[in-house]
């Protein structure tokens, strides 16, 4: 498995997976500090890769900041051992060519990842290996912000003020990383993009920025105003420690508020895991979704005769972004407009985001279906032509996606919306009534 790989005795593992970045890094500091020689690896895990696109835009923007990781460490003497693999059969190859003293990693909160962990640690175990796992992904993990009765919160607000009640804020600092020089000294292949099996997108993931957050309140809910951070991707695959961010954005409590949803909904599906494929208010479940085939390829496609709602799908489509609000506006459109289940929307939306994290996804669809925790009221169906003269008056974000709005040529709307969200709120209540 590691080719012209010196073996070597008694070494620590450090395991890369959502944490791709050397600096402000729990679990790899952890590793560094023991004194051992520490061998950097990162699984392509092809159990996830199958399902991909080959030309998916995260898995280039995964393998352009392993070749950043790799460049860093050789300045150390050392690479990054890139296996392609099933983990379990990774880990099988690598106990086989070292001799692994223990294993270091940082947590992960989704039903996958647990299971995966679960199993990679059993079999370290059987072979005599200890792993250690270590709180990078979050400011509070999901036991440490609990009701007073130890249950948890299912709500934002109490939840955001507990949390906000246990983390001293000005307090929060990255972790120092000052021994790199512990990795161990080898050179391993780097493999390209095609051998792994995909081939570089041309969609990019945009360099985050907190510089201007001081009109972050002001001006996030308007798409036209480039106001948003991109930070999205960053925290989702970790090329930036989330003490560090916070760090710099701390007297922003706008901001530091929509880190904390974050984190609400990574503990929900940690505490609530069958929300992945069913309603977290189990009284929904009756609704009676249409589900028709063809206004959902209209919907994605943006082709709906809604402004808005076509600019938003086509920002997607094209980049991989979409503005938070008008994300709230192709959602609620989708699930009460066109009474399409959210679960639709939501695999879309997993295909073709850049930030896509399951727990943030599926909490926010389910805010927007209101079938979710302190989900919108059902009764609740956001117009899409006021929040487009609200949001985006002179039509700047709308003209640049749907460049056709003013020549005659765009589509009319698929539904009236007065009608749409009458029959919306009728099949809810016949659905909450009948389940």
């Amino acid at each position: 498995m590691n080719g012209n790989l010196p073996l070597q005795d008694n070494v620590n593992v450090f395991w890369f997976r959502r944490d791709l970045r050397l600096e402000d890094n729990v679990g790899l500091t952890a590793a560094l500090n023991t004194g051992k020689p520490v061998l950097p690896i990162f699984i392509f895990d092809i159990d996830i890769l199958h399902e991909l696109s080959k030309n998916d835009a995260r898995v280039t923007f995964i393998h352009e900041q392993l070749q950043i990781l790799n460049d860093s460490l050789k300045s150390f003497g050392s690479s990054l051992l890139v296996l392609h693999n099933k983990p379990i059969d990774a880990w099988k190859g690598i106990i086989k060519d070292y001799s692994v003293n223990e294993v270091y990693f940082n947590k992960d909160y989704e039903p996958y990842g647990l299971a995966r962990d679960n199993e990679i640690v059993d079999f370290l175990k059987t072979n005599g290996v200890e792993a250690k796992s270590f709180k990078d992904h979050v400011i509070c993990d999901f036991s440490e912000v609990l009701k007073n009765d130890g249950l948890p919160y299912t709500i934002y607000t109490p939840y955001k003020n507990k949390w906000l009640s246990k983390v001293e804020l000005s307090s929060i600092t990255p972790v120092e990383s000052l021994k790199f020089d512990s990795f161990i000294k080898h050179t391993a292949p780097f493999p390209e993009l095609n051998e792994i099996g995909f081939e570089e997108s041309n969609k990019k993931v945009k360099p985050y920025s907190i510089n201007h957050l001081d009109e972050y309140e002001t001006t996030r809910n308007f798409p036209s105003t480039d106001g948003t951070s991109y930070l999205g991707p960053h925290l989702r695959f970790g090329t930036v420690g989330l003490r560090t961010i916070i760090k710099s954005v701390k007297k922003n409590s706008t901001f530091v508020s929509e880190l904390i949803w974050r984190e609400f909904f990574i503990q929900i599906l940690y505490h609530f895991p069958e929300v992945v494929g069913h309603n977290f208010k189990r009284k929904y479940d009756g609704i009676g979704w249409l589900n028709k085939e063809e206004d959902f390829v209209k919907w994605c496609k943006g082709n709906t005769g809604y402004p808005m709602v076509d600019a938003g799908m086509r920002q997607l489509n094209e980049t991989g972004y979409i503005h938070n609000r008008v994300r709230m506006v192709v959602a609620s459109f989708l699930c009460k407009h066109l009474l399409i289940d959210w679960k639709w929307g939501e695999a879309y939306f997993a295909k073709h985001l850049l930030d896509y994290e399951l727990s943030s996804n599926n909490g926010n669809w389910q805010w927007a279906a209101g079938t979710g925790c302190d989900a919108a009221p059902y009764f609740r169906v956001f117009n899409p032509s006021e929040q487009l003269k609200k949001f985006d008056g002179q039509m700047n974000y709308t003209k640049k996606w749907v460049p056709e709005l003013l020549t005659g040529n765009y589509a009319k709307p698929m539904v009236d919306h007065k009608k749409a969200r009458i029959r919306a709120i009728d099949t809810y209540k016949s659905g909450i009534s009948s389940s």
